[in-house]
């Protein structure tokens, strides 16, 4: 899965990465989380940076509180599951990042790692997103994040990981011409001798913690010996 990532790349670095006309107000992030505003290149704007609620809410779903379960959709089923195959089908989006984390299980504690790629660049997440009228006429604009199968990397820390795509498959991703077949194609996992992870701070847990110390190394205290 995929619950807590980075984007702390400065505004020229996302605009060049995915030839945008602008990004307009942009602060480097280190801990974006679910229910968060995250920003998203949809198929509808592809040339600009929109900015959507992390957490898919279908059009269709009476109440919006749904989105705080979907952050996440599987690769392998979100063509046919109604909660996400309309927008599959005509509302894909990338969702800019450069790092996420994942928990490791170590005796009785988890250790936050984080994850990035080894030249430290700016790449894409698949994501899907939705827009649906509020009760006072603004948009609600919202959005959830692939995964797949996890690669050798990440599978001892969790059997999913977000589907990361390569610059080469951006626009296949967002052309409302590609077909499902080729879109289920490009969801695999992302190869993991180009990718690097290491532990950081427990800080990550608290999404309020959005600060470079975040995902600086971190090496736990050692526990003192106990003397009667």
């Amino acid at each position: 899965m995929c619950g807590r990532y980075t984007l702390t790349a400065d505004a020229e670095s996302i605009q060049l990465a995915f030839d945008l006309e602008t990004v307009p107000d942009w602060r480097p992030r280190y801990n974006i989380a679910p229910s968060q505003l995250a920003p998203a290149i949809t198929s509808q704007n592809p040339a600009r940076l929109s900015f959507l609620k992390w957490g898919l809410v279908p059009s269709w779903a009476k109440d919006p509180a749904i989105g705080s379960r979907m952050i996440n959709a599987r690769a392998e089923t979100a063509a046919e599951k109604p909660s996400f195959r309309a927008a599959f089908k005509r509302r894909r989006c990338l969702v800019p990042a450069d790092g996420f984390f994942e928990w490791a299980r170590q005796g009785s504690r988890k250790a936050p790692m984080y994850i990035h790629l080894e030249n430290r660049a700016v790449f894409a997440f698949a994501g899907l997103w939705e827009s649906r009228a509020r009760s006072d006429g603004s948009k609600l604009e919202t959005c959830a994040i692939l995964t797949t199968e996890a690669n050798e990397l990440i599978r001892p820390l969790h059997h999913r990981m977000a589907v990361v795509l390569p610059p080469e498959h951006y626009d296949v991703w967002l052309s409302p011409k590609t077909l499902a077949e080729e879109l289920m194609l490009l969801m695999s996992p992302y190869p993991a001798e180009k990718m690097r992870v290491y532990e950081v701070s427990p800080q990550v847990n608290h999404p309020a913690n959005d600060h470079p110390a975040v995902i600086e190394p971190f090496e736990p205290p050692r526990q003192q010996p106990f003397f009667p």
